[in-house]
């Protein structure tokens, strides 16, 4: 019997989350006052009620239903799901979509980095990531058999990306994140377009996620990179309702942008998931057609919490910034202060920056994504612990 995994297998890294959960489970097991776990991103506000009608509608069609709900769903998603995609772009970015050839139904996000991965890379190309990133990203590139490349973002300059920085002598995929993960910045003006051009200068493409799209504050705005003038050729974009409406389990997203890259990512999920579950795509798509009131208020009480958790650590002498997107704060830890000490001494869980890159050390990640009370008696127990 075969007991040595295939290359592929061996090539993936630890996966992050996973020992994070196990870490907090475990630190929930211990004696002590309630856990708060403030180190994962799992929204706690649900979708849209319309939203949560049609997919109960589209369950409940019955069998008679066009096409039976139960059945294989089309493996490119519903046309109607993809042409409300292109008219949200249109209302929320000014960006026109060609439905059939410029928007992929995915997964999921998540699925949605290994198949672009995936589909851009191929062993001897690089994918350059941002440090600090989202720690799956490397998944994808360890998928692709590519290799792993980075771009620093300058902690002085609002966490943007330092292009000069990268050391890549055949890059793939150039991959961006904003609002970001963890930094909680939105991006400047001139970050989308140099790196659009450095992309395109290198036969490269370019990778935005823009899983926080419109969850920003104090006048930033989630922008997308499509909007920007001379993106479209070199330039994708991944699209979450985890985080705008609360769909984190849904399990579906998109990619939309230069059609050859598309495309590509269409034939691999042909062939990978064989689409998604139609009255997933029918919930999806009356949450992007109905009424947008809930983003708003969904965004307030981010912004209500966010509030909470600055002031309390400022309040105790802490210096941290101000998220301006996202659903989580970006805190350079005090010295002598670690995530695993506020684990175990405090009993709040936060996610240690050195998860998310070389350039996360020292800094911990807060999430907002939990309720208010729970935000507040955390953000209690860390003031008193660096006060």
């Amino acid at each position: 019997m075969p007991t040595d995994p295939p290359p592929l297998v061996r090539r993936l890294p630890e996966q992050y989350f996973t020992r994070l959960l196990a870490a907090t489970a475990a630190a929930r097991e211990a004696p002590g006052p309630r856990f708060l776990d403030l180190g994962r991103g799992n929204p706690d506000i649900p979708p849209p009620a319309h939203a949560l009608a049609a997919l109960h509608a589209s369950v409940d069609a019955g069998p008679d239903a066009p096409p039976w709900v139960h059945g294989y769903p089309p493996f490119q998603g519903l046309p109607s799901l993809r042409d409300a995609i292109a008219e949200r772009y249109w209302l929320d970015h000014g960006v026109r979509l060609d439905a059939q050839r410029e928007v992929a139904v995915i997964p999921g996000t998540k699925t949605g980095i290994m198949v672009v991965a995936l589909a851009a890379a191929a062993p001897g190309t690089q994918v350059v990531l941002p440090d600090p990133g989202y720690p799956d990203y490397p998944s994808g590139v360890a998928l692709a058999g590519a290799e792993a490349a980075t771009v620093r973002l300058d902690p002085t300059a609002s966490w943007q990306p330092d292009l000069e920085s990268i050391r890549a002598p055949n890059p793939a995929l150039l991959v961006l994140n904003y609002p970001a993960n963890p930094s909680a910045v939105a991006a400047r003006s001139g970050t989308f377009a140099a790196a659009a051009a450095w992309a395109r200068e290198r036969g490269a493409w370019l990778l935005h996620d823009l899983a926080y799209d419109r969850l920003t504050f104090d006048g930033h705005e989630a922008r997308s990179v499509l909007a920007e003038e001379g993106t479209r050729d070199v330039a994708v974009e991944l699209w979450s309702p985890s985080k705008v409406y609360g769909m984190a389990g849904w399990r579906i997203g998109f990619l939309v942008g230069a059609p050859e890259l598309v495309g590509r990512v269409r034939q691999l999920v042909d062939h990978l998931t064989a689409g998604v579950f139609t009255p997933v795509q029918r919930g999806l798509e009356a949450a992007l057609r109905g009424p947008q009131d809930g983003v708003a208020e969904r965004r307030a009480v981010y912004d209500r919490r966010r509030g909470v958790l600055v002031d309390a650590l400022r309040g105790a002498g802490a210096e941290i910034a101000a998220p301006e997107g996202t659903f989580y704060a970006w805190w350079k830890l005090p010295e002598g202060v670690t995530a695993e000490r506020l684990m175990t001494e405090a009993r709040v869980g936060v996610a240690p920056g050195i998860g998310f890159g070389a350039g996360g050390e020292g800094w911990a990640r807060l999430s907002l994504a939990t309720p208010d009370a729970d935000v507040a008696e955390a953000a209690e127990r860390l003031a008193r612990a660096v006060g």
